[in-house]
């Protein structure tokens, strides 16, 4: 009998740091990768909320010099690529130190991407396109949702497409990642809630995934079950520190969970909202994720079955397809107990955006190429793509 052959790699941080203070570490382990003059990159908040100047003065107190390019923008463009890879040469920077989220963290990406390997952030569009060994790198994250600090994945708005590029590359894993709940103690509700459904989110796209593995499964199954102990009080009480750190754990085990099963078509629809209209990630992602999964439940029932227990939801004497659905209203319940809004049209009034149903079908042309779609549980056609995007405006 022949025997297929299938290999799964498990892809992490050669370091995490994760705990109250940790960030007081970075200097060391930027020194212990090889870099002695960092290019710092950031965004405004960060800067305007003290952590950049955190982080440099730790830095400048080990003798290490450092330039800073905090023009991130949330949902980072080729063009910020483009303008940090400029600072970079410009400044003889031979490292990176990214702080953040998702933004500053995929900013940070695509740069190193540039510099260590040449041409442009456009080159790398898709899966391992990069030759050449990833530059010194440390992740400082300062929220818990997107776990960026910690992956191989990298996305960059396309401006002239309008489209989020997804580069997944493993060179471009950070290799030294910083979870430290000190630096997000500071967030808002609104924010905390955001990253934490983007946390949830990519725990149960991860354990539906075609490519999970038991190691994806068990991180995945803990995710879950410390996001729905912790992100309530985290978002009631964004100084709970109890709740910060269990967050840190929760989206740094989605993390690894979807770093290596990859994601489904919530994040591949999302991204086209966030490339449209500019829309946050974390909130995209949370609205899309109870009507994707439904869609996908048929697909794989007892896994949602799991899922249901580890939300805490009573299945006792349902049926299968009732004991699944408990999932998708854990979810609902969820998002809205943390005040997400209750759809695409509201999220975009919040913003000061218009969706339109008539975008839906150039979003979903775009979205079914999306390569955080490909290990998506249930192969949806176009028009399923659209009912989805329709239903959840």
């Amino acid at each position: 009998m022949a025997v297929r052959e299938q290999v799964y790699g498990f892809f992490i941080p050669s370091v995490t740091l994760i705990g109250l203070g940790a960030h007081k570490e970075v200097p060391a382990k930027i020194k212990a990768l090889g870099g002695n003059k960092p290019l710092v990159v950031a965004d405004k908040g960060i800067t305007a909320a003290g952590i950049t100047e955190q982080i440099t003065s730790l830095l400048k107190a080990e003798g290490m010099d450092c330039v800073v390019y905090d023009d991130t923008i949330p949902n980072p463009t080729d063009n910020n690529v483009h303008d940090g890879v400029e600072v970079f040469k410009k400044n003889n920077c031979d490292s990176v130190i990214t702080l953040g989220g998702g933004s500053s963290h995929d900013c940070g990406k695509g740069i190193g991407l540039v510099v260590s390997n040449g041409g442009k952030i456009h080159d790398f569009e898709g899966i391992d396109k990069s030759e050449k060994p990833f530059l010194p790198y440390v992740a400082v994250n300062t929220t818990a949702g997107t776990a960026s600090e910690m992956t191989r994945f990298c996305i960059i708005t396309d401006t002239s497409r309008k489209v989020k590029m997804a580069i997944v590359d493993w060179r471009c894993t950070p290799g030294v990642a910083v979870d430290d709940p000190l630096l997000m103690m500071g967030m808002p509700p609104a924010l905390t809630a955001a990253t934490g459904m983007d946390a949830l989110t990519h725990a149960v796209e991860a354990y539906v995934s075609q490519a999970a593995t038991p190691m994806t499964d068990a991180c995945a199954e803990k995710a879950i079950s410390l996001i729905f102990q912790y992100l309530r009080p985290a978002v009631a009480n964004g100084q709970d520190v109890d709740a910060r750190e269990g967050m840190c754990y929760a989206q740094y085990l989605a993390g690894m969970a979807f770093n290596n099963a990859s994601l489904g078509h919530v994040h591949a629809m999302a991204h086209q909202l966030g490339g449209f209209y500019d829309l946050p990630h974390g909130e995209c992602n949370a609205i899309l994720l109870p009507h994707v999964e439904q869609f996908n439940l048929i697909a794989k029932m007892d896994r949602f079955i799991t899922m249901a227990e580890l939300m805490g939801e009573n299945i006792e004497g349902l049926g299968r397809r009732e004991a699944a659905e408990k999932a998708l209203e854990g979810i609902r319940k969820l998002s809205k107990d943390v005040g997400i809004p209750s759809g695409l049209i509201e999220l975009g009034k919040r913003y000061g955006k218009d969706v339109k149903k008539e975008d839906i079908k150039t979003m979903t042309a775009n979205a079914q190429k999306d390569a955080c779609g490909f290990t998506n549980p249930r192969c949806p056609t176009d028009k399923d793509v659209e009912a989805i995007f329709e239903a959840a405006l």
